[in-house]
Order: structure tokens, then C-alpha cells, then sequence
């Protein structure tokens, strides 16, 4: 079952012009009780696995979906908190949305340009992944759920409605 309070809010932004893309976004909407949608690096989500959505923030297209499952660090479960916390400090950047990020800015000769003459440059992967997902500057919402297979099925559903529709996934 999910966990947490449903928000009353219509998070189908009016930036969304295609209406396929918008009957996507508002069938994903409905199905669990999602997070206002809020900058990455100020998110704070909960420790529980769950679903989450990360969007542009210019465009609000939704570019990944993904799932927090109980994730041990220190001790204790990490859930979403855990994932969020793995992008902003560029340790996922082999695999899912960093990758995507890293992927994204280092076509942007501009971006690459700019962390070459930065003092000190950055000298690892997950230095220029973390930048890279700062750069993109993605929104996050999420649904929290008690248990992994609860986030597994969420999530296979929310794919199957949103895969279509531009997600920076392989």
C-alpha cells in the first residue's frame, strides 16, 4: 500500500501543450498519492522505498522515472532520501538519471568548457556527474509505499504510461 498524504494539487503542468503527453501525465498522477513536485536539491524525502519523478524544470517533462527500494547506508534504510542523496552527490553516475545528465552535458561544449576552467577542475566521475545533474537542475516528486514490491509494481505502471513520451532511459 501506498504511505503518505495524497496532495490535492493538479501537478499536469499547463506548460504541457501535447495532449497525449498531458492524459499520460494525469493518468500517472492518479495513481498514488505523489509529492508536490520541488528542486532536487532542497527535496527531502522520506526514508521509505518508493516512486519518483524527475522533470525539467523550463519544460516540466517528466525525463525519469525511477524506484527507491530500502537501500542500507550507515545502518539504516535510505528509500528515497537514499536515491535523491546518490544524484546529488554524483555516486549513481554509471546507471540511470546521472548517467542520462552526464551524458546530456558533456555534448554541451559550453558546460564541458566550464568545468575545464574551474579552479580546482573537477578530477573525478562523480564530481562531474554531480555538476551535471546540478546543471540539469531537475524537480523531483515522489510516492512513498511500505514495501519494495509496492514501489516495483508503482513504478511498472508509471513506465508503461510514460515510456513513450521521452524518458532518458536506455
Amino acid at each position: 500500500m501506498l504511505h503518505g498524504t495524497i496532495v490535492a494539487v493538479t501537478w499536469v503542468s499547463e506548460r504541457i501543450r501535447d495532449d497525449v503527453l498531458r492524459d499520460g501525465y494525469a493518468a500517472v498522477e492518479h495513481l498514488a498519492g505523489w509529492s508536490e513536485w520541488a528542486p532536487m536539491p532542497t527535496a527531502s524525502a522520506p526514508r521509505l522505498p518508493g516512486v519518483y519523478l524527475l522533470r525539467e524544470p523550463d519544460t516540466h517533462v517528466i525525463r525519469h522515472v525511477g524506484l527507491a527500494g530500502e537501500r542500507a547506508g550507515g545502518g539504516r534504510p535510505q528509500g528515497l532520501a537514499g536515491r535523491l542523496n546518490a544524484y546529488r552527490s554524483g555516486s549513481g553516475a554509471v546507471g540511470g538519471f546521472a548517467e542520462a545528465a552526464l551524458d546530456r552535458t558533456l555534448a554541451d561544449p559550453a558546460w564541458v568548457r566550464a568545468q575545464l576552467t574551474r579552479v580546482p577542475p573537477p578530477r573525478r566521475v562523480r564530481q562531474w556527474a554531480a555538476d551535471a545533474v546540478e546543471h540539469v537542475g531537475p524537480e523531483v516528486s515522489w510516492a512513498a509505499c511500505h514495501e519494495r514490491p509496492d514501489a516495483a509494481y508503482l513504478e511498472s505502471q508509471v513506465l508503461g504510461l510514460l515510456r513513450p513520451h521521452g524518458l532518458w532511459s536506455r
